[in-house]
């Protein structure tokens, strides 16, 4: 069952992002050193988990205008079970409910788990042409920090 963090929650969920960026590394990906992005949280408002503990997470915030995801990761042993899909259902449900136009968010293009498992939940990439400031800065802050490691895309979804 999909839920909001509790402060509780959030020290565990870092080894699930750990585990979750570690099967990169199968496909030739290795991130940059570095605070993973839930490290960097300390409130639990823009975090939904799902599992106590949580076995996934997704990390929203706002660009935009819109809701935009910024981290989803799974438990790689509890994959494929529809966490993910629950999760981000979760997402675009919250989207709906608070006036977003729209759910944004930046995956790696041809990573099966990222931009296609995103085009199979209703996310379509958004040309460059369509970006807001927002996005766009958001864009060049990963490109920064070293993140497009691999082709990357932004995607959006109107939930």
């Amino acid at each position: 069952m999909v839920r909001w963090a509790e402060s509780a929650d959030l020290p565990g969920l870092t080894a699930v992002e750990l585990a979750a960026d570690g099967l990169f590394e199968q496909v030739g990906i290795t991130f940059p050193p570095g605070t993973t992005m839930i490290e960097e949280v300390t409130d639990p408002s823009p975090v939904l988990v799902e599992g106590d503990p949580p076995d996934g997470f997704a990390l929203v915030g706002h660009v935009d205008g819109n809701l935009h995801l910024e981290q989803l990761a799974v438990r790689p042993e509890r994959m494929r079970r529809g966490i993910g899909g629950r999760l981000v259902a979760a997402v675009l449900d919250h989207a709906r409910a608070t006036g977003a136009p729209a759910v944004t968010l930046t995956t790696f293009r041809d990573v099966p788990w990222n931009a296609p498992w995103y085009e199979r939940h209703g996310f379509h990439v958004l040309p460059a042409e369509d970006w807001g400031p927002e996005l766009r800065a958001l864009v060049e802050h990963e490109r920064a920090l070293g993140i497009d490691v691999a082709p990357r895309v932004v995607m959006s979804a109107i939930p």
